[in-house]
Order: structure tokens, then sequence, then C-alpha cells
């Protein structure tokens, strides 16, 4: 399993607490960390070569 994927699990956990919570500042504090979670997998994707980096112009154009 790839590091971003465990990293997604993560921000499912604390989409499914943030659920339970239901409201109130545990609703945002999971909210938040699911955020978190998301950002650090995708960042980890980057790292890893999955995905080209913003504003990188190979990534608007098809390879020839």
């Amino acid at each position: 399993m790839r590091q971003s994927d465990l990293l997604r699990e993560n921000a499912e956990n604390c989409l499914q607490l943030a659920e339970q919570a239901a409201r109130g500042p545990a609703f945002k504090r999971y909210t938040r960390m699911a955020q978190g979670w998301v950002a650090l997998a995708n960042a980890q994707d980057w790292l890893d070569g999955e995905v080209p980096p913003l504003g990188d112009p190979r990534s608007d154009h098809p390879r020839t």
C-alpha cells in the first residue's frame, strides 16, 4: 500500500469521527484534521512522482 493511501485512510477516519461529533468544536477539529491528512496525501503523491507539480509546463501539454 502506498503511503498516500494510508494518509487518506487517516482522513477518512477523521471524517467518521466528525460525523459522530455531529457539530461543535469536535466536528470542526476533525474536519480540519481530515483536510490536513488529504493535503499530506496529495503532497506525498507529488513526492512519489504520481502527479506533476502545479505550474509545470509539462502538465499542460501531452508528450509527443
